[in-house]
C-alpha cells in the first residue's frame, strides 16, 4: 500500500462497527498522509483470537515496512505490555482512546512509554460520545447503543477489556436512526457488549423494550429493526411485547446461552438456569410463530462430563435453534474458570464437533421447511439478502436496499436459501 489507512479487525459486530469509526478518527488526525498505516483492531474472547491479531500484526509489517502498525481493541486493552513488546508493533490504543482523533495526533513509539495509550477502561463512566455505525451500501446499519459489562461470568475477560455498562440516551439513539433512515437506510441492527443491561446507568433506567418501543415509534420511516446478541434472561416485558406485536422488530434473536447444564451455568456463573432458556424460546415461539434463535454455546468448559455436554447439545433441539455459534473452551488468564480442573483439549475438540454437527443438522432443517414459500427479502450486494428471520439467501436482484417479495426455490450447500424474486415492497 502506498497510503491511506487500513484497518484489519477481529471479533464481535461492535468491535467491526467500532473500526469504522477509528479509521475515521485516525485520517482526521492525518494518519495515511506521510506513511501507510494498519490498525489492527484486536478481539479478546479466545486466545485463538489473541494469536490472530498477533499473526495480523506480523503479516502487516511484513508486508508494509514502512508502515505504522498500532494495535487496539479488547486484546490490546487487557494485555497491552504484550501487544508493544511486539517489534512489529508502533503503538497499542485502549478501546477509549482508539474513537478520537487526538490518540493518533501524536507520533507513536519515541520511547517505551509513548507506545502505549491505553487508559483504565473502569474508569469510564460517561455514555458513548457518538453513535458509531456501518452501513453496508444503504442496506444496513449497525448502531451501537450500549458498551461494557457489569457481570463476570467466571470465563470472560471481556468486561475487563470494556469497562463498566454505559449506554446512549434514548434520544441520541432515535436522533441517529432518523438521519440514516432520512439516507436511505433500510434496516437498523441495535448493537452492544451486553445489550439487555441497556439503561441501567441512564435517568428513569429504561430498559431495551423501552428503546425499542421508542424507536418504533419515533421513526415510522424505519423498515426494519433487528437486535444483535441478547441475555435471555434480562429480556423486560416491554422487549417481549414488542417482539409479539411490532412487525418491523425482526423475528429473530441470538442468544447468549453458553451451556444447557445447570451445573455448568452456575460454575460459568451465568444468570438463568436451561429451564429459563427453553421458556423463553417457547413463550416467544408461542407470541411470533416465525421467529428464528441463534445461540453461542461452549464446548469444553471446565468440569464438563460427557453428560453436561449431552445436555447442552441436547438444548439445540430443546430450544429450536437454528444459527449457532460453537466456542471451544479457551481459558483466559486471570479469569475464575482458568483456575477450575480443565476437560482435555482432545475432548474439548470432540465436543465442539458434535455440537457444530447438530447446529448444521438444525439450520438444515431450517432451511428445507422454507422452500417452496414467499417471503420479504432485503436485497444487500452481490446478489445476496436476509428473510426478516436473518436467514440468508442468494437472490437475482441488482438492487440493495430494497424489499422485494420472493419465492423460496432451493437449498444451497446447506447453507443459505435460493430465492427467485415475485414482486417488489420498495
Amino acid at each position: 500500500m502506498s497510503g491511506g489507512v487500513e484497518v484489519v479487525s477481529f471479533g464481535c459486530r461492535l468491535n467491526g462497527l467500532e473500526a469504522a469509526t477509528m479509521k475515521r478518527a485516525a485520517v482526521e488526525a492525518g494518519l495515511g498522509r506521510d506513511r501507510p498505516a494498519v490498525l489492527v483492531n484486536s478481539c479478546a474472547v479466545t486466545a485463538e483470537a489473541v494469536r490472530d491479531a498477533k499473526r495480523a500484526v506480523r503479516r502487516a509489517r511484513a508486508a508494509n515496512p514502512e508502515a505504522l502498525i498500532l494495535v487496539s481493541g479488547c486484546a490490546a486493552q487487557v494485555h497491552p505490555e504484550d501487544f508493544a513488546a511486539m517489534p512489529e508493533a508502533d503503538g497499542v490504543v485502549g478501546n477509549h482512546e482508539k474513537r478520537f482523533p487526538g490518540t493518533y495526533a501524536r507520533d507513536f513509539g519515541l520511547s517505551e512509554g509513548e507506545k502505549i495509550r491505553v487508559d483504565d477502561v473502569f474508569s469510564i463512566r460517561e455514555t458513548a460520545p457518538h453513535l458509531a455505525e456501518v452501513v453496508d451500501g444503504r442496506t444496513r446499519a449497525v448502531v451501537e447503543v450500549q458498551n461494557g459489562c457489569d457481570h463476570r461470568c467466571t470465563f470472560c475477560i471481556i468486561p475487563f477489556g470494556r469497562g463498566p455498562s454505559r449506554s446512549v440516551p434514548m434520544g441520541a439513539v432515535v436522533d441517529g436512526i432518523r438521519r440514516l433512515v432520512d439516507e436511505g437506510c433500510a434496516e437498523v441492527v441495535l448493537s452492544g457488549v451486553d445489550l439487555t443491561s441497556y439503561g441501567a446507568d441512564l435517568p428513569g433506567t429504561p430498559r431495551l423494550g423501552t428503546l425499542v418501543q421508542a424507536i418504533l415509534a419515533h421513526v415510522p420511516g424505519l423498515r426494519r429493526l433487528r437486535l444483535s446478541s441478547i441475555d435471555s434472561v434480562e429480556a423486560d416485558e416491554a422487549l417481549v411485547d414488542a417482539m409479539a406485536t411490532e412487525a418491523r422488530l425482526m423475528p429473530h434473536l441470538h442468544l447468549s446461552l453458553q451451556s444447557g447444564d445447570d451445573l455448568i451455568l452456575k460454575r460459568m456463573k451465568r444468570r438463568h438456569r436451561r429451564a429459563d432458556a427453553v421458556r423463553f424460546c417457547e413463550d416467544l415461539r408461542a407470541k411470533r410463530p416465525d421467529i428464528s434463535f441463534g445461540a453461542d454455546l461452549i464446548a469444553g468448559f471446565p468440569t464438563e462430563t460427557e453428560a453436561m455436554a449431552e445436555n447442552t447439545r441436547a438444548l439445540i433441539a430443546d430450544c429450536g435453534i437454528a444459527f449457532l455459534h460453537v466456542f471451544p473452551f479457551s481459558a483466559r488468564p486471570g479469569t475464575p474458570a482458568s483456575r477450575m480442573p480443565p476437560v482435555a483439549p482432545p475432548l474439548i475438540t470432540a465436543r465442539a464437533k458434535r455440537l457444530r454437527e447438530a447446529g448444521a443438522a438444525a439450520l438444515r432443517r431450517h432451511l428445507d421447511a422454507k422452500v417452496g414459500s414467499l417471503a420479504a427479502v432485503l436485497v444487500e450486494r452481490n446478489r445476496t439478502g436476509r428473510l426478516p428471520d436473518f436467514t440468508p439467501v442468494a437472490i437475482m436482484s441488482d438492487e440493495p436496499g430494497r424489499i422485494v417479495e420472493a419465492r423460496i426455490v432451493a437449498v444451497e450447500g446447506g447453507r443459505r436459501l435460493i430465492a427467485e424474486k415475485a414482486s417488489d415492497h420498495g
